[in-house]
């Protein structure tokens, strides 16, 4: 098959220093084929779908490359034709489809605006394409604004208008992160299904080594802005060659068999930070001598892939072993429950979205709360922190009955249970240091003086991970996973018995993931008792001892974790299961 897209040689650089984010970035893609894109944050992943389109984010610039696209190298257009090329040639569809949708404009004015023809015939253009990724092409639906729209349903509105213009390569940079394994499943079928019937080519860019697996015909490894690996989806994912691919597949949770997660040890370095050598060597497991000072080439490997490794003969020869079982507590039908939920009905402005709830959770156990987006899982949440006000039931913590609004509870109750929010940028102030956000609750509840105060601050940021030379730095000077991590540091000074995870993970690297999954898991062994809210079952399996399954607002299933997993009694249940998406045969020797 002739290659439709052919890339060579892309290098972005920091404007001010010149140094690489990303480095000679090449591969070449047929008509109809998806490359997956994988790779910690700041592997140089969304640098590259953006220098694709011939774009670099501001104090970054593009110094290298080619970018042929149907026989046209977009990074030697004029501005004018790059402008037009985008979107008739190449398209975007960014992770946040708020970001791509104008909440001013109706749906038909932004579908059919990149559409060079005249009105009635875009609008006669889009409407299959709406039908295609599952939604109505009708004028009701046209005439909607995007805050009408769901999250999935506003994704895929995002990825019909990047397809309506007709280009030969759509770059999709995060596009299913936080939506619900159903509206994932549907979501990647359809980019499927598009690139097949539009003769397209797909970049798919993510963290997920499961979407990657099930999406794209071929997988690139980015670490540190370079490709590490890159070949077949089977090879890099079965038969990997590179220790960092082996890594970042050892984090990875299953929704099949239950283990420990092994997080990478270290660091990914930061954009354009200087390094000699192998760029993964600090973190590497087979680093020899050679690595710190020789940069390695990417070159054929023994296990069909092209591996940047000097030692990937000695990588290939061991064995890849699975990570250790971790089995969940057994249950006890004669434990106490901390905390327990009877009847429980909850509303918005009248209209009822939860549905005689009820649940009991030991102490030092972990219940999941899963479900599709609209399941009630987040308003059940709010709910048991007291942050919804329509709502009637009982709420026992410790034996005793609680107030269902966080005002009236008194003030240990509120202590000692505790919520860890989905979105650590919303949850955190930014203009507050680390260490000044972790003294407001030490302050409010236990009176402490500045000494005491920084002592236990630095004491829950060891707990968590983070170095107490972080203590100073504002949330935007610190990655995802960090801001994370604060979050729950700040759960913890409050010296909590009970503590509410509200899709904690949903937006983190499979690294990052594998180290709050452990940390959490570490909590759970001191005794504290969490209620974990996900739609990722594979996380669920790694970190549950009990699973409540939401549908409608109602609990269709209960029970162990094991058991609700492996066979799911309630069609729901097994439909979620269906669609949950695991690494094809992870720990296969090679």
């Amino acid at each position: 098959m002739a290659a439709e897209v052919q890339v060579s040689g892309v290098t972005v650089v920091v404007a001010a220093t010149g140094r690489p984010i990303v480095e000679d970035i090449g591969f070449e893609l047929g008509r109809g084929e998806v490359l997956g894109v994988v790779g910690e944050s700041g592997s140089g992943k969304s640098t590259l779908a953006l220098a694709l389109l011939g774009y670099a984010r501001r104090g970054a610039r593009i110094t290298g490359g080619r970018v042929v696209v149907d026989g046209v190298d977009l990074l030697s257009l004029p501005a004018a034709e790059l402008r037009r090329a985008r979107g008739s040639r190449v398209a975007y569809v960014p992770q946040d489809p708020a970001t791509a949708l104008n909440p001013g404009l109706s749906l038909a004015t932004q579908l059919t605006e990149g559409v060079l023809a005249p009105r009635r015939e875009a609008l006669a253009r889009v409407r299959p394409l709406l039908e295609a990724v599952g939604l109505p092409g009708d004028d009701a639906f046209l005439k909607r604004r995007p805050r009408q729209l769901s999250g999935g349903q506003q994704q895929r509105v995002a990825i019909a208008m990047a397809v309506a213009a007709g280009p030969r390569l759509i770059v999709l940079d995060e596009p299913t992160t936080g939506l619900d394994v159903s509206t994932q499943a549907r979501v990647l079928e359809m980019v499927r299904d598009l690139c097949r019937e539009h003769d397209m080519a797909a970049i798919y860019v993510s963290h997920d080594l499961a979407v990657v697996a099930d999406v794209a015909d071929h997988v690139t490894v980015m670490y540190g802005g370079e490709v590490v690996e890159s070949g077949t989806d089977r090879d890099v994912l079965v038969r990997a060659a590179h220790p960092y691919t082996r890594a970042l597949l050892g984090s990875v949770p299953s929704a099949t068999h239950r283990h420990r997660l092994v997080p990478i040890p270290g660091r990914a370095p930061n954009a354009g930070e200087e390094r000699t050598g192998c760029v993964f060597a600090p973190r590497c497991g087979h680093v020899a001598a050679a690595c710190a000072t020789t940069r390695p080439e990417l070159v054929p490997g023994p296990t069909g892939t092209l591996a940047r490794c000097l030692r990937t003969e000695e990588v290939a020869r061991t064995p890849r072993v699975p990570p250790p079982p971790h089995e969940p507590h057994a249950v006890d039908s004669g434990e106490q429950d901390v905390f327990a939920v009877a009847g429980l009905d909850a509303g918005y402005g009248g209209r009822q979205i939860l549905f005689d709830v009820s649940f009991g959770l030991a102490r030092g156990r972990c219940l999941a709360l899963v479900g599709e987006s609209g399941s009630g899982k987040t308003t059940l949440s709010r709910c048991l922190v007291g942050l919804h006000e329509e709502q009637d039931g009982v709420l026992t913590f410790e034996g005793r009955s609680i107030p269902a609004g966080a005002g009236a509870r008194d003030k240990e109750t509120r202590r000692e249970v505790q919520y860890v929010f989905q979105n650590p940028y919303g949850s955190l102030n930014p203009h507050r240091s680390v260490e000044s956000s972790l003294l407001v609750p030490l302050r409010h509840y236990f009176g402490v003086g500045a000494g005491e105060g920084r002592r236990r601050v630095r004491e829950a940021l060891e707990r968590v991970e983070i170095p107490s030379a972080l203590a100073d730095r504002y949330p935007a000077e610190l990655s995802g996973g960090q801001r994370q991590r604060v979050a729950i540091a700040r759960a913890l000074v409050c010296e909590p018995k009970l503590l509410i995870c509200d899709e904690v993970t949903s937006a983190l690297d499979v690294s990052v993931q594998a180290s709050v999954v452990e940390l959490l898991r570490s909590l759970l062994d001191d005794g504290l008792s969490m209620i974990f809210v996900t739609h990722n079952l594979a996380v669920v399996r790694s970190i549950a001892d009990s699973v409540v399954v939401l549908n409608g607002g109602r609990v269709v299933e209960s029970g162990a974790t094991g058991a609700v997993l492996s066979a799911p009694s309630h069609p729901y249940t097994r439909a979620l299961m269906a669609a949950t998406l695991d690494v094809p045969d992870a720990f296969e020797p090679v």
